[in-house]
């Protein structure tokens, strides 16, 4: 429902189609995008995550608050890590951030069995991948922002959901999870769950 702010009259609209997907691009258009930060860079608005609308949210609580409602659980959030890199090589903070929360719960790398890493752009992703030496198997497996779009101020919280709705699907073979997303100015940030129902 749209309630429009002038009349108050509310107005049903049904979105159909998703204004993200650009049917008619193609190798030769993406090859004439101009690099965005440097004159010869490799990133372009064509392998960046493109800016898009989006809702969601998190709810926190304590478990013995959630069993009284009769709240499901999907995930324990176990920990959290806030890190800075040089702002230079801005994009690069999932690859410190990630293994800093996963040692925090007393974890190792190979300990997790899904990721969701926030794909600002391409080659940010990939670095993130090889530094860390993820399995891509194990990563963004519903798409990334590239695929889903980068809700400014949501991405986290779209992050949250898609991981622990994964989790959920795959079973109790998937019991610890990683979100992670670049900052501007050179951070990083990554949350380690655990599903909720271990």
């Amino acid at each position: 429902m749209f309630v429009d702010p002038k009349t108050g009259v509310e107005k049903k609209i049904v979105v159909s189609v998703d204004d993200g997907i650009r049917p008619n691009t193609n190798l030769v258009d993406l090859a004439k995008l101009k690099p965005a930060f440097q004159k010869d860079g490799t990133t372009t608005a064509g392998n960046a995550s493109q800016i898009s609308d989006g809702a969601a949210a998190v709810l926190l609580m304590k478990r013995r608050v959630a069993v009284q409602k009769g709240l499901p659980i999907l995930g324990i959030f176990r920990s959290f890590a806030a890190v800075g890199v040089d702002p230079a090589v801005m994009g690069v903070g999932p690859a410190v951030a990630i293994p800093a929360a996963v040692k925090s719960v007393g974890l190792e790398l190979g300990n997790i069995d899904l990721f969701e890493i926030n794909e600002a752009f391409a080659s940010q992703y990939v670095y993130c991948l090889k530094k860390l030496g993820l399995d891509p198997r194990k990563v963004n497996v519903n798409g990334g922002a590239i695929a889903l779009g980068h809700p400014l101020g949501v991405t986290g919280a779209r992050c949250v959901a898609t991981l622990l709705s994964e989790m959920k699907r795959r079973g109790k073979d998937c019991r610890y999870g990683v979100i992670s997303m670049c900052i501007g100015s050179g951070m990083g940030a990554a949350a380690v769950f655990e599903r909720g129902d271990f």
